[in-house]
């Protein structure tokens, strides 16, 4: 197994607090009907930007539901983590997809160490991992190398602002209302037992750290219409208001304002 490189002290924490998590996850949010909805919107997200056969270097893999998915599509994934309770579970789930999937552990802020340099045909990185780190920048900028020419990133990332997180406001929920404002230093998350500091971005900040090597190509609201999943049950008690907020962010997910007042947003980007 590859060695650990974790590049500071607050992903360790996270990779701690994901480690303990990692034998529960699955159990926890795979009958959650927001996050199959919010799984399933991001896939389509990809696939329509994917060419047959690709190869993915897939960000914060988590316990693999998105590699073995992609492979089942078709594609070649190298899926990376820095928890070692994640890569654990990933390990035993892609046995049958070996020939398609490898595994490395390693941190987002640390690429450069990838044992598995690619270049690859496309970055994946879904829901918020990359708000672990207080350095995206550095990230980000690591991607021109990683990728051929005409490469394409996607990247689900929770934004400093949320509706549906505000709202929570009206029913006297004041921490979780304003827990994204005035976060430029990070807050704290907790998870398992473990604390660890969740940064939030903009999707500006991303557009301007890459406009010299990228263009952007889809940026969609994610849980901008339909409420964020920690709202637990809200599908399952309200099926009918559930499927009209549904309809409605499915056809207003890449419009305006909705596209930046989500849980999260999806970006994608195309190396120039």
């Amino acid at each position: 197994m590859t060695d650990i490189i974790i590049a500071n002290n607050n992903e360790a924490d996270a990779s701690a607090a994901f480690t303990r998590q990692s034998v529960v996850f699955d159990d926890i949010y795979s009958e959650n009907t927001i996050i199959n909805y919010k799984r399933a919107r991001v896939r389509q997200h990809v696939l329509q930007r994917l060419a047959p056969g690709s190869s993915i270097l897939e960000l914060n893999s988590g316990t693999g539901e998105d590699a073995i998915f992609f492979a089942r599509e078709g594609h070649r994934v190298h899926a990376t983590d820095i928890s070692t309770g994640m890569q654990q579970i990933l390990r035993q789930k892609s046995e049958p997809y070996r020939d398609r999937i490898s595994i490395e552990i390693c941190s987002f802020t640390q690429l450069d160490q990838l044992k598995n340099k690619g270049s690859f045909d496309y970055i994946f990185s879904n829901f918020g991992g990359l708000n672990c780190t207080g350095e995206l920048e550095k990230v980000l900028l690591s991607f021109d190398a990683l990728l051929k020419p005409g490469g394409k990133v996607t990247m689900v990332i929770i934004p400093g602002f949320c509706l549906w997180e505000t709202l929570l406001l009206f029913r006297g929920k004041f921490k979780t209302a304003f827990r994204r404002f005035f976060s430029s230093k990070g807050r704290i998350a907790h998870i398992e037992g473990s604390y660890f500091k969740c940064y939030y971005y903009n999707p500006s900040f991303i557009i301007n750290t890459l406009k010299k090597t990228f263009n952007v190509s889809g940026l969609e609201g994610l849980c901008t219409i339909v409420p964020p999943s920690y709202i637990e049950g809200f599908a399952e008690k309200h099926p009918k208001a559930y499927s009209f907020l549904k309809d409605k962010e499915d056809k207003w997910k890449t419009k305006w304002p909705w596209k930046y007042i989500g849980d999260y947003f999806i970006i994608s980007l195309e190396k120039k």
